[in-house]
């Protein structure tokens, strides 16, 4: 008969001691996971009032995704500003505005909301019904009226070489079914088209980790706009490729944005991170 040796009882002890010292460290509980969204909540509520400045929601558009916020993220976070830049669903206009909408839920105290390419009609269809958002900020983004669509808009206007550069791949449901059709910018297409004028050693990483755009969401139409009733800001940068600077003047010129241009590609928040953040700073110092 083989005997296994039994942990020595100090082994346990320790382990639970071990385990004990970590739970109060990390201030868990055995409801540690309903809490913490609680606490993240209470977090930036109180990161919020104590600097006395809004919470900025940084919402990316189709083809990037979050990180590219981040020169901009630092340079808010060091003038004293709380940042979220939750990831967009990119699946329906509806549905990823509904998701950005509850993430606004969560936040106590004003915001300043802003949308880069497609995360402009997310932005202007989320804001609505949520009175502490104080300025809608548009970086080469769409700010489209009710039931206008991106494709629409971008197709509206002379300028944009998207169309002639996107690979479609069809995406499945859990029963099988084609669930819609997710287009990505081809990789020989990629810095040509979405961002000129950063190191083609940066884009060829972003073209492999691009978050692609449905074609439901870029051909949905918007709900009423939330630019009709709150103010609004627009960063047109003039060599974007994606969406006409011809179609952004005239989105802004129509919800009355107060307007800047730069000589940019259409991720101006990458190449020119300084203007785009100012201009957040702008909306803040008109609506304190």
């Amino acid at each position: 008969m083989t005997v296994r040796p039994q942990p020595r009882p100090q082994t346990r002890r320790g382990l639970s001691l071990a385990l004990a010292a970590l739970t109060l460290t990390l201030g868990l509980t055995a409801t540690a996971a309903p809490a913490s969204a609680a606490q993240a909540t209470a977090t930036t509520a109180t990161t919020a009032a104590t600097t006395g400045k809004p919470t900025v929601v940084l919402v990316h558009g189709a083809f990037a995704d979050a990180s590219g916020f981040n020169d901009m993220i630092a340079r808010l976070q060091a003038a004293g500003f709380t940042v979220i830049a939750p990831a967009n669903p990119l699946r329906d206009v509806a549905g990823d505005a509904a998701y950005i909408s509850s993430v606004l839920d969560t936040i106590t105290g004003p915001v300043i909301l802003v949308g880069h390419s497609y995360g402009g009609i997310v932005i202007t269809n989320a804001a609505r019904g949520h009175d502490n958002v104080k300025a809608l900020v548009y970086l080469g983004a769409f700010a489209p009226d009710k039931g206008e669509s991106a494709l629409k808009l971008a197709d509206q206007f002379p300028g944009s070489e998207l169309g002639h550069a996107l690979l479609g791949r069809d995406y499945k449901l859990p029963d099988g079914t084609v669930g819609g059709t997710d287009g990505y910018i081809t990789a020989e297409k990629f810095r040509e088209v979405f961002a000129a004028d950063l190191p083609a050693s940066r884009t060829r990483l972003m073209a492999v980790t691009q978050r692609p755009g449905s074609v439901t969401g870029l051909s949905g139409g918007s709900g009423e706009p939330a630019w009709k009733t709150i103010p609004s800001w627009y960063l047109i940068p003039t060599e974007d490729k994606v969406i006409p600077p011809a179609a952004q003047r005239f989105m802004a010129k129509r919800a009355g944005s107060t307007v800047k241009e730069i000589r940019s590609s259409h991720v101006v928040m990458m190449s020119h991170p300084d203007a785009a953040t100012a201009v957040v700073l702008s909306a803040y110092a008109a609506t304190r």
